[in-house]
């Protein structure tokens, strides 16, 4: 992007000038537009009456000097228009109005001049229009921005992105429509030309409360209500929902049943039934993990597609980057739980860094200048964050010890244990600690804490099931045998496998605060302070109660008193002459000293006293606004009497000579300028001529050798190939699609595919787990067995091979012993048809790496080695029957076995594998013949039929009926 100077420097004086006389000399009329310029900055009423004053004439932007406070209009304003964003675009911070761009357009370049990263912190209550800010510093970004195709489709999966986190992450609540229940912070990444070329979501502390239970008036996520409402009949169909909102519980009310779903101990699998109320949290606990994981999985996606994908770009050499902070504001509510205090935990955080940052901006500021800094006493809220999170002391680390501890720990002992730690603390109280005052505004089961912005109280009750926020172990089990790919990946295996306790939930989010504090304070910061001006969401009205709550604990009075500690008002020097140069002799009309010297010669004609003002390197500082408007006003008069002055001169100036001149020079201008015109569209039609005749006499010569005529053609044609080849490129191995490529280029484009296919096949096969090359080579052997062969093998291709069906600890102790310390590579239960009369009988079949087992129950039926089985055969209809054929000489069998699975191809596979018997399976159509012992031999006719039905016929045979699912 182009920092517009030719723009900045052609505004030069008379921007700078129109910008600071529309801020100063409306001051009475509608406030300052900073706060820093404001007389009595101590005073509460002061603050808010100027944030009234601007409120009522639409302007909802004011500063305290770079940070922007915002107040919600609740209406749509003619302020951010694309001529908006034009007028902010490259234009010094104080050149304009305040506004939510100059904000955005002072980050962005201050990322490009000085290479730094930078963040933009947007903080306020529920309603406060935090969310739309962000989307106005997104929108600004999207148009303002140098554009490509990379670019725009980045800029609009960014603008996108918002729409499906605000479907799944926001609510209707009593304060707010489409209020935002989780934290957001986004870095916008720029390539080195300025242009947003990829982006990354960090999402923090998701109310998956809210899934479950929702306060009197207030409603689930968005998503729930879209579905059902937007979704058309098909989809809702194929999702087995109704479209009545009512129907569900969860989106009215928690209906709660009894159910058992499992304790595991270290020595043997009990089921344990559950009551109704611990029936009704292990559903409650399981909504809320899905959500919450689907939620993960949702900011993953989003964050793969707007993933920076440019080699030039290594872990040292990366984007500059620009992040947003959309994260809830401190919330005091009458019922206050885990989730306030977690978020007010935050919001304690975010203002320690706010102080931390604004003093070390100040100081920095003073020290580059040269001027004296002088100490500034402020809150520092350390001593409430500390209180909160402090190892072994602190009220997280209390309350995960009572999770952790082993015994019957309850709420009302957290709040014990807090007593007693921490009771003696000045920022902590309950109702047993509080003189007889204080009790009566808290009840039992509630501690408060005096946070900076105000008393808050915490009612403990739910602490521990949230901070535990645990799932059963056979509900995580549950969901890891979903079918659903998305639940497969929100509940990997792996966790199955971990015998760690999870961290809680407030220690997880203690530790993602500290990461984004570190990604906080890596970054150059920029403010903005969201307003909510009333709770009716009523455009005009401004309630001077609630926004003096706001004001409190958004730390504003105490972030003015630290900007006003030292000088109200600081510019450099070239910009404060250029204004105020004619209230001088001296440096009027023009000063040809260095600006210092003319600002030193200027303040002292005005009559600054010493303790008014200081001089820096670059700036002057002046300590009261009083001086500044004493000297805006002295600027007024002096311009009003110039103006005059000026007037009176032009109206005595010889009209017909400047008649003269102007007409000269526009005559000397208009030929000069159409002349320039013509050759310019001489130029134009000569080139394109020469290019039609190029592309003609090319075209002519295509299928000659290369020469002269035909060069750029051919030329052409080979670089229009291969940039439509690289746009259609094949997204993967199964993608056998290819542009065709001119006869030039037809052995290049076919070295280019096999290229483009190894690559693609060599980057499939990096990503393949071991587990998962196992499933392959076993659908690789079922698809050479019984592929266009066997009925039900298309509706077995879908489904993944499970490693066994029978787990080891579900087998009879003495099978295992008879076992030793043979491996059992596959196990799965089986119906097994008696040689007389055909029988059923339950069985289990296991597979080992030399034989096959038949057992029942702790009893051993038959072993059949892998060495004697002669072969396997099995029909072609989608019956789950097979025949195992063994040797008749062998004393030890009993003829062949006759099987049934529920799950033949898999079994059949699993069986091939082990033995190498894949090539002796034998799939028959209409009978198979076994061998019965003593040489007597048996048959099995299959045939088909509208269900499975297994029988002995009249004629002796064992007769198969199965329904015909696939045509061969």
């Amino acid at each position: 992007m182009k920092f517009r100077s030719g723009r900045a420097g052609a505004q030069g004086s008379e921007g700078i000038r129109l910008a600071m006389e529309s801020a100063l000399t409306a001051r009475d009329r509608v406030g300052v537009q900073d706060f820093v310029l404001l007389e009595n900055f101590t005073s509460e009423a002061a603050f808010i009456e100027n944030l009234r004053k601007r409120f009522k004439e639409n302007l909802i932007y004011t500063y305290i000097s770079s940070v922007l406070v915002s107040v919600n209009p609740y209406k749509e304003l003619e302020i951010y228009t694309k001529q908006h964003m034009e007028r902010y675009r490259g234009v010094n911070f104080y050149e304009v109005s305040p506004h939510i761009y100059a904000v955005s357009d002072n980050s962005y370049r201050s990322m490009r001049s000085e290479q730094k990263d930078q963040c933009i912190l947007i903080s306020g209550e529920s309603g406060a229009g935090k969310t739309e800010a962000s989307k106005k510093i997104l929108q600004y970004y999207a148009v303002t921005c140098p554009a490509s195709v990379r670019v725009e489709e980045v800029r609009d999966r960014l603008l996108q992105s918002n729409p499906v986190l605000e479907a799944f992450g926001n609510a209707k609540t009593l304060r707010n429509d489409n209020s935002s229940r989780f934290g957001k912070y986004m870095d916008i990444q720029f390539d080195f030309r300025g242009a947003p070329v990829g982006g990354h979501i960090l999402n923090y502390l998701l109310e998956k409360s809210r899934v479950i239970h929702q306060s009197h008036g207030e409603r689930n996520f968005h998503i729930f209500y879209q579905l059902i409402d937007g979704g058309d009949e098909d989809l809702l169909r194929r999702l087995g929902l109704e479209r009545n909102a009512q129907s569900y519980q969860y989106l009215v009310k928690v209906r709660r049943e009894g159910v058992g779903p499992r304790v595991q101990p270290n020595t043997a699998l009990l089921i344990s039934p559950l009551n109704v109320e611990q029936a009704a949290y292990a559903r409650d606990a399981l909504a809320k993990a899905i959500y919450g994981r689907t939620f993960s999985w949702l900011v993953l996606k989003i964050n793969k597609s707007l993933a920076h994908r440019d080699s030039t770009y290594s872990a040292r050499n990366r984007p500059n980057v620009i992040g947003l902070l959309d994260i809830y504001g401190f919330e005091v509510f009458q019922h206050n739980s885990f989730e306030q205090f977690c978020i007010n935990y935050c919001n304690e955080k975010l203002q320690q860094l706010f102080i931390e940052l604004t003093l070390k901006s100040e100081q920095e500021e003073y020290e580059a200048e040269g001027i004296a800094w002088e100490p500034v006493q402020y809150f520092n809220n350390k001593i409430i964050c500390d209180l909160v999170e402090e190892k072994h002391k602190g009220i997280i680390s209390i309350l995960d010890e009572e999770c952790l501890r082993p015994g019957d720990a309850t709420d009302l002992t957290f709040l014990e244990k807090l007593e007693e730690t921490v009771g003696k603390h000045p920022h902590f109280v309950t109702h047993k600690l509080a003189d007889q005052k204080t009790r009566k505004t808290l009840v039992r089961e509630e501690f408060r804490l005096l946070h900076y912005a105000g008393e808050v109280n915490y009612n403990v009750t739910g602490f521990l099931d949230k901070n535990n926020d645990l799932l059963f172990r056979n509900l995580k089990e549950a969901m890891c045998e979903s079918g659903n790919g998305i639940l497969q990946q929100c509940f990997e295996r792996g966790e199955l496998d971990d015998k760690k306790r999870p961290e809680t939930a407030a220690t997880q989010f203690k530790t993602s605060l500290a990461k984004l504090m570190e990604i906080l304070m890596s970054k150059e910061p920029s403010y903005v302070r969201c307003i909510k001006p009333n709770d009716a969401k009523q455009s005009g009205r401004f309630d001077e109660v609630l926004i003096r709550h706001q004001v409190k604990y958004l730390g504003l009075l105490e972030n003015l008193r630290v900007r006003r500690a030292g000088f109200a008002y600081r510019r450099k020097y070239e910009i404060f002459l250029q204004r105020y140069k004619s209230l001088c002799s001296e440096t009027w009309p023009n000063w040809r000293g260095p600006p210092s010297e003319g600002v030193a010669t200027l303040v002292q004609h005005l009559g600054y006293k010493p303790e008014d003002y200081k001089l820096g390197r670059t700036k002057i500082f002046i300590r009261f606004p009083k001086t500044l408007f004493a000297t805006e006003d002295a600027f007024e008069l002096q311009k009003h009497t110039i103006a005059t002055k000026i007037q009176a001169e032009w109206r005595g100036f010889h009209q017909k000579q400047k008649y003269q001149k102007i007409r000269s020079s526009a005559i000397t201008i208009q030929s000069w300028w159409r002349g320039e015109l013509g050759r310019k569209i001489a130029r134009r039609r000569k080139n394109a001529a020469l290019t039609i005749r190029r592309f003609i006499k090319g075209f002519i010569y295509r299928h000659k050798p290369r020469c002269p005529e035909n060069e750029y053609f051919l030329d052409y044609v080979r670089y229009s190939f291969l940039m439509k080849l690289k746009r259609n490129l094949p997204k993967n191995v199964l993608d056998k699609s290819w542009p065709v490529p001119p006869p030039a280029l037809s052995e290049a484009s076919e070295l280019l595919r096999d290229l483009n296919m190894r690559n693609m096949v060599q980057s499939y096969c990096k990503r393949i787990t071991q587990e998962w090359k196992q499933q392959l080579e076993q659908k690789v052997v079922a698809s050479e067995v019984f592929k266009d062969k066997k009925d039900n093998y298309p509706q077995s291709v879908p489904k993944l091979f499970v490693n066994t069906r029978i787990a080891t600890s579900e087998l009879n102790s003495k099978v295992l012993q008879l076992l030793q310390s043979e491996q059992i590579k596959y196990a799965v239960a089986v119906t097994k048809y008696d040689r007389n009369g055909y029988r059923p009988r339950a069985r289990q079949l296991l597979v080992t790496p030399d034989s096959a087992l038949i057992m029942e129950e702790a009893k051993l039926k038959q072993k059949i080695d892998y060495v004697n089985l002669n072969g396997i055969s099995v029909s072609s209809l989608s019956d789950g029957l097979f025949v195992l054929h063994v040797p008749c000489e062998d004393n030890k069998q009993k003829g062949d076995v006759v099987l049934r699975s529920d799950h033949v191809i898999e079994t059949l596979t699993k069986l091939a594998i082990a033995a190498d018997k894949a090539s002796s399976i034998n799939i028959n159509q209409g009978s198979i013949k076994f061998t019965i012992k003593h040489g007597k031999e048996g048959i099995i006719d299959f045939t088909s039929g509208s269900e499975l039905i297994i029988s002995k016929s009249k004629n002796g045979h064992l007769s198969v009926v199965a329904p015909r699912l696939n045509s061969r």
